[in-house]
């Protein structure tokens, strides 16, 4: 979320959705499909093993398709993989990279 905030607050336009997101993403003023997604997205990474048939239903249902969900499980996927790399490796980010999102980046203002 850190690394990503300046991109997400040029599409949102939205700089407080943008940090409610950050702190709990369940609270944000998103639509349901987006919070299929994020709830899909949390249980892939840290309950891999527990993704039912029923989990993509609840994707299916919000109108995604097939592809869609493949597409989102690719997503998270290398993105877990790439933050377990660098973690496994430790690999040390940047000093930046532990401020908040708002006003990290003045490129975004």
């Amino acid at each position: 979320m850190q690394h990503h905030g300046a991109a997400l607050r040029r599409v949102t336009d939205d700089p407080g959705v943008v940090q409610t997101l950050a702190d709990d993403w369940r609270a944000a003023p998103i639509d349901t499909r987006l919070h299929a997604l994020l709830a899909y997205a949390e249980r892939l990474t840290n309950e891999p093993s527990s993704v039912r048939p029923e989990h993509l239903s609840a994707l299916r249902a919000e109108g995604l398709s097939d592809e869609a969900i493949l597409h989102a499980c690719e997503i998270v996927c290398y993105f877990n993989f790439v933050n377990r790399l660098a973690d496994g490796l430790g690999v040390v980010l940047e000093e930046d990279w532990s401020l908040p999102i708002i006003g990290r980046f003045p490129e975004a203002e």
